[in-house]
């Protein structure tokens, strides 16, 4: 067996002591994130609607999928028709995203689930996905004097049926033994995935959608509320560097996960951080709710109705809401296109 799951691995694995740490870190803002839930769920409706306009727009674009300005909080709020063969990419990615965040809790991991999600990002496309690849994918470096560098050789075609089987096997068990924490396991598997590389295209995007799925299985529910493929397009550059620093010798299963660990747990605690700082403003303080209005109208759509900003902001009053509307308008970022009680509103290009 190939791999990070090969029997006794994880186990056996030794890690630095500031992974030890991080590890506890992440089990403590864990504990604060569901406290939270539990106390002001209201609150974070706001917060889901930016991360899940975000996580669509920088997963897609971090593999060169992209859409004209707005398009992106169009499509993801499915008041615009995909054009293009990237916008349609874009609305497969909102679909599958919103199975995850929708029944992840249950979803129970298997091949047959991984290739769903697969067909789920090419629905919209002429060339329908959910199948293993069927040619090599190797992955290439384009160097500055234009000559290439394969960076890496993923699993050969006619034996991806069997390691994606096998991955799927090995998590299900370290999972079901519990003798390897999640923090460690769900990186791997995701490390593994990508070694593997099923997929003839998309296996990045799918990568960060089963990575959120299992963070949310496992109760880290952070990238409900910030985006974790914002900042991992943010820190692109390590996040290759760390890929390929844990995928040397995986083949031969002599690779180092440590720095693939490191970086998956930055990119959590990162988002911890953000998560706090981010309901601290929206739950204290004078002004904290017209606040969260505001962040919350300026992630909508271009176009968008009031209703759509009092479904994304529950708790918020209606005169709260207008206020904040009236303001933005009069700061010239918004304009009313219709009045009445249900007032359509425009976001003005900036």
């Amino acid at each position: 067996m190939r791999g990070s799951f090969a029997p006794g691995r994880l186990e056996q694995i030794t890690v630095p002591m500031s992974t030890v740490r991080s590890i506890g870190l992440l089990g403590e803002y864990k504990g604060k994130q569901q406290l939270f839930e539990r106390q002001s769920p209201q609150l974070l409706s706001a917060l889901r609607e930016v991360a899940r306009v975000q996580s669509i727009e920088s997963s897609n674009r971090i593999e060169g999928v992209t859409a004209a300005a707005g398009r992106v909080a169009e499509l993801a709020a499915q008041r615009a028709t995909p054009v293009d063969r990237s916008e349609q990419e874009i609305a497969g990615y909102r679909d599958a995203l919103a199975t995850v965040y929708a029944s992840a809790p249950s979803m129970d991991v298997t091949c047959g689930l991984i290739l769903q999600l697969h067909r789920d990002l090419y629905q919209f496309t002429a060339t329908p996905g959910g199948a293993w690849k069927r040619t090599d994918n190797d992955i290439v470096d384009v160097l500055a004097d234009g000559t290439h560098r394969v960076r890496f050789s993923p699993v050969a075609p006619d034996l991806v049926e069997i390691a994606m089987t096998e991955l799927v096997d090995g998590y299900r068990r370290t999972a079901f033994e519990g003798r390897v924490d999640p923090l460690v396991s769900i990186p791997a598997f995701v490390l593994d995935f990508l070694c593997i590389h099923p997929f003839t295209d998309g296996n990045g995007r799918l990568s960060r959608i089963l990575n959120v799925m299992l963070l949310c299985r496992g109760g880290y529910d952070v990238g409900r509320y910030i985006s974790l493929e914002r900042i991992i397009e943010d820190t692109k550059l390590t996040y290759y560097e760390a890929l390929e620093g844990s995928s040397a010798g995986w083949h031969e299963g002599a690779h180092d996960i440590v720095p693939w660990l490191e970086y998956s747990h930055g990119v959590l605690i990162a988002a911890y951080l953000e998560f706090e700082q981010r309901v601290g403003q929206m739950g204290s303080g004078r002004g904290a709710k017209r606040e969260m209005v505001t962040e919350c109208i300026r992630h909508m759509p271009r176009t968008f109705r009031y209703a759509d900003v009092e479904r994304a902001c529950p708790g918020v009053s209606r005169p709260t809401i207008v206020r904040v509307l009236g303001a933005l308008r009069d700061q010239g970022e918004i304009h009313c296109v219709k009045g009445g009680r249900d007032a359509m509103w425009e976001r003005m290009e900036q």
